[in-house]
């Protein structure tokens, strides 16, 4: 069994995540601590007790879910399941990057929860309140998407945005540019084209001010070798190299997240078991779709983790 780790991006919030971990093990609570001290307020709070509009604003969202992600990892391995020893690839989805990063021990959490306040800050003022939109498109492929999209622009910022896979791409751009990418995907036969409730049109180029920022905070911060490689969202391939997560980080502001490929990549490179480390089981539900065959598990909770112990335990003694 050859297993990757993915970790959640924004979306997959929900007030009450982690706490069951963090009632139950010393380890998990230490990290919603952490982030606490580094963030200077109780975020953790706001996780566990809403309300969900406070939990759900950009700023808040980002780090809230990498702290509900290394508090599972934290968990496991106090129960002697390690990133090191378990895992083949990490990869996270946006912000689970960051996550994944964390994991894998590249950055240190108190870092990780900075930078996400300062990423999700700065994508929230990059663009005015609603100049911007995103939009999912559903039953159509990358191709025709990015088709849709630049018709769509008019001269506007229209551009795909996440390659989620199973027929799901999300465009992002000027609010009327994607407005029309999804009249003109309901003519071209999507499944579904709907605008999303988000408050920022995320991975496009409308986010170069974001970029700006997050390249000046990353300059600021030690970012050491992955112990596993991290598949990058703007790559989809493995790195180790302190210097390309980096740049990597800066140009997934305004870039596309290449889930759909990366999960692909994984799957070809013989992972066969993809657990997903957080709140929520979005990413397992892509992975089954992308990578025909693989198994998924989801860690999230306190039960998650008996049955992940008992699971890739297992796998790491056989493995050896």
């Amino acid at each position: 069994m050859t297993t990757a780790f993915t970790f959640p991006g924004q979306g997959s919030q929900t007030v009450g995540m982690g706490r069951t971990l963090a009632d139950a093990y010393p380890e998990a609570r230490a990290v919603f601590d952490e982030v606490d001290e580094a963030l200077g307020e109780r975020l953790s709070t706001v996780i566990w007790e809403g309300p969900a509009e406070t939990l759900t604003l950009t700023q808040n969202a980002q780090p809230a879910l990498m702290a509900v992600s290394l508090a599972a990892i934290r968990v496991l391995a106090a129960q002697g399941v390690t990133v090191a020893g378990t895992a083949s690839f990490v990869a996270g989805h946006s912000l689970g990057e960051y996550s994944a990063l964390a994991a894998a021990g590249s950055l240190t959490v108190a870092d990780a929860a900075r930078l996400l306040r300062t990423r999700g800050q700065a994508m929230q003022e990059a663009v005015p309140v609603g100049a911007g939109a995103m939009a999912a498109l559903i039953g159509l492929e990358l191709g025709a998407v990015e088709e849709i999209a630049a018709e769509a622009a008019e001269g506007a910022v229209c551009a795909a945005a996440n390659d989620n896979g199973g027929g799901q791409v999300v465009v992002s751009g000027d609010k009327a540019a994607v407005e029309r990418a999804v009249a003109i995907a309901k003519d071209r036969g999507a499944k579904r084209a709907v605008l999303l409730p988000v408050s920022a049109p995320f991975h496009c180029p409308l986010m170069a001010p974001a970029a700006k920022v997050m390249e000046e905070a990353l300059a600021k911060v030690d970012i050491a070798a992955p112990v596993v490689p991290v598949v990058a969202n703007v790559t989809a391939q493995p790195t180790t190299d302190p210097d390309a997560i980096r740049r990597n980080l800066v140009d997934q502001v305004t870039g596309m997240v290449r889930w759909r490929e990366s999960v692909a990549w994984m799957a070809d490179a013989g992972v066969d078991l993809f657990v997903e480390i957080g709140s929520g089981r979005v990413l397992s539900g892509l992975a089954r779709r992308i990578a025909s065959g693989a198994e998924t598990m989801t860690v999230g909770t306190d039960e998650d983790i008996k049955a992940a112990v008992e699971r890739l335990a297992v796998s790491e003694v056989n493995s050896v």
